[in-house]
């Protein structure tokens, strides 16, 4: 009945699924912090370049310029 129980445990591989994919989504969102975060700043780097084409003073700071 130890015997067989033990076997039973052994040759349960529903834990190692959810390790697998605890691995798989980890894997998944590492990749996901490093893609967003090259392209955040690729885009904020646009954006700043459209900022001075359209403003001729350069000032792409967000403030409105003094009157």
């Amino acid at each position: 009945m130890l015997k067989n129980a033990l076997v039973d445990f052994w040759k349960d591989e529903s834990g190692l699924s959810a390790v697998e994919y605890a691995i798989a989504g980890s894997l998944v969102v590492g990749g996901m912090v490093i893609a967003f975060g090259e392209l955040g700043t690729e885009a904020t780097q646009e954006i700043v370049d459209l900022c001075s084409a359209v403003n001729s003073d350069g000032d792409c700071t967000g403030t409105a310029p003094a009157p």
